[in-house]
């Protein structure tokens, strides 16, 4: 897979910290950090149209256009979308051979707030379906290129591209280095939560003398995000009709579970299903004795959301603990195989939906206590993957149509530095931080790297279009 692994370089044991940093070092002479800038489309590179062809082929049909109108929106749309055309494209690409557990759709829009367990807003990556172990450097590049296809969105200049891309992998590499330089229990625990966030962009508007409307998008932000509660969607999702609690119907984007069932079945059948598929899921939460106990099954609706995941299937599921004024919004995300998994060696689970938890409760720094697991069979007779967690918990991520360049460019660094904490928990973070080094070495070939391949992304946007527009692809917004 890596240049390090054909060499035949064996990894150091953990607790030897001298012969990893040395391990780190041996790397770089191996692979410069130079070589990360180049970036060249294979002559035998896969028909992008194809890739996204193969996708749609095990997702909802009906759905499938829905996907590619969102993606047509415009070129960050289409790279949110792309992750498999990219996972083939970094296959390709020089890596240290140093393997980290990758979220694996690293893109700007993919970090964001969400609640903790301990009721504490944190900012952190928020999106794992893809996740896997690999070389590191694959997230960090789909960051970097995400900051430059999104200062392109905006109309940022060369110059303030540059900054901004160049601040995600300064806070990448600096972070990593103080991760590969801290107490073992320090590194692993670093995490940056809202208070943190408000702070740090208030010191640096008044610092560097920034848009002073930073502070206050930053702090109205982390409000909206509070208000992403489980009571606000309850108001906006759920309505009583004859006299029940039930998740209101808004097709295609939300189709009642009575919709979906085949001609012969009984509601009571569905229900027992569900019922038996809850109380499986209870087992691979965490805790002998867990707060899903309490709660009872109501309701399950088909509900469609995001970009790249439109066509996988996707509930949520209505609980009921106390009473009517009780209630917990879950969803179920199918999970499939990674994009990553044609590249690099699969997954070690026999099922994906638990691929993603194990990724997930290992990168991030707090998870939600409902996430979990369950294997489920369809009314089709297949057997599909899910993970699943509460639906909303303090949630909120940027909005790419109103970034500044100021705020782009703090919100890069913290990205990055985010990133950095996750790959320090799941990698070796003394070998990357000896790799990167002290100096902008490594910082300046991915701003050149972010470069050329949103050059690729907008050749491949236009490929997309073209499809859409010839009827090779279809394309559809719900009505």
């Amino acid at each position: 897979m890596s240049a390090a692994s054909a060499a035949g370089a064996a990894e150091p044991a953990p607790t030897d910290f001298v012969a990893r940093a040395d391990w780190g070092r041996a790397a770089r002479r191996r692979v410069p950090r130079s070589a990360h800038a180049e970036w060249q489309p294979a002559a035998d590179r896969i028909d992008p149209v194809s890739l996204l062809e193969q996708q749609a082929a095990t997702r909802v049909a009906e759905l499938v256009p829905i996907r590619h109108a969102r993606m047509m929106v415009s070129p960050i749309n289409f790279f949110r979308g792309a992750a498999l055309l990219m996972a083939a494209d970094l296959s390709t690409t020089p890596d240290s051979g140093i393997v980290v557990q990758l979220c694996g759709d690293a893109h700007l829009s993919n970090f964001g707030v969400f609640g903790t367990p301990e009721r504490r807003l944190l900012f952190d990556i928020n999106d794992f379906d893809e996740t896997l172990p690999g070389p590191w450097e694959w997230d960090l590049k789909r960051l970097v290129a995400s900051f430059e296809v999104a200062g392109r969105h905006r109309s940022f200049s060369d110059a303030d591209r540059q900054a901004i891309t160049r601040a995600a992998v300064r806070g990448y590499r600096e972070r990593m280095r103080r991760a590969a330089e801290s107490r073992v229990i320090d590194a692993w625990y670093d995490r940056l939560d809202a208070d943190d966030v408000s702070r740090w962009v208030r010191t640096e508007q008044q610092a560097r003398g920034l848009d002073k409307r930073l502070v206050k998008r930053t702090d109205a932000a982390l409000a909206k995000a509070r208000s992403r509660d489980s009571v606000r969607a309850l108001s906006k999702l759920v309505h009583v009709v004859d006299g029940q609690l039930r998740i209101a119907a808004a097709p295609p984007l939300i189709v009642p579970v009575e919709d979906l069932r085949p001609a012969g079945r009984s509601a009571a059948e569905d229900e027992q299903v569900i019922r038996e598929v809850l109380r499986d899921y209870q087992t691979t939460l965490p805790g002998a004795r867990h707060p899903l106990a309490e709660y009872s099954y109501l309701h399950l609706a088909r509900k469609v959301g995001g970009v790249g995941s439109v066509g996988t299937r996707a509930s949520i599921v209505l609980m009921r603990g106390r009473d009517d004024d009780d209630l917990l919004l879950l969803q179920a995300k199918q999970a499939e195989a990674s994009v990553l998994e044609r590249f690099l060696p699969p997954t070690p689970y026999a099922e994906h939906g638990e691929r993603v938890v194990r990724g997930q409760r290992l990168m991030q720094a707090a998870t939600d206590v409902f996430l979990g697991w369950q294997r489920v069979t369809g009314h089709d007779g297949v057997a599909r993957d899910f993970y699943l967690r509460q639906l909303y918990d303090w949630k909120g991520g940027i909005d790419i149509d109103e970034m500044l360049v100021s705020g782009a460019e703090l919100y890069a660094r913290a990205c990055g530095e985010t990133l950095a904490r996750a790959h320090a928990r799941s990698g070796d973070r003394v070998a990357i931080a000896a790799y990167l080094g002290s100096s902008d070495r490594f910082d300046r070939a991915l701003v050149e790297f972010a470069v050329a391949y949103a050059d690729q992304n907008e050749r491949d946007f236009d490929a997309f279009t073209t499809a859409v527009a010839s009827g090779r692809l279809s394309a559809s917004s719900p009505s």
